[in-house]
């Protein structure tokens, strides 16, 4: 078994691009568990979608944003985190006027289980 290797958004954790102006970095990519941290700029937001079999754990790093929910919004600030059980539908949107940085933490990935709903 060899030693782990430390990972970070500025040391190797490989970056990728989404809905056009937003980041994310994968610091843990596995099947079984997937750890990210994404970068989202003011007036941003993802579409509306649910995962079959990830459950989701959502983290503020820095920054607000809310969690959009069919019944309601959940407001969210750096310090604060919440879950999404799989199945449920959810939207992560920045309304406010600076970036937020956030950990989403998936277990198992959500590599192949995203349905993006309208």
């Amino acid at each position: 078994m060899h030693r782990p290797e430390k990972t970070g958004r500025l040391i190797g954790a490989e970056h990728y691009a989404w809905g056009a102006v937003c980041d994310g970095w994968h610091l843990l990519k596995r099947a079984d568990l997937s750890v990210i941290e994404e970068r989202v700029p003011p007036g941003a937001a993802e579409t509306r979608h649910r995962h079959a079999q990830a459950r989701q754990f959502f983290y503020i790093l820095s920054g607000s944003a809310l969690l959009a929910f069919d019944d309601g919004e959940v407001a969210l600030c750096a310090g604060q985190g919440i879950e999404v059980p799989p199945g449920l539908p959810h939207r992560f949107v920045n309304a406010s006027d600076q970036d937020v940085r956030f950990l989403v933490i998936s277990a198992p990935s959500t590599a192949g289980d995203r349905e993006n709903l309208v």
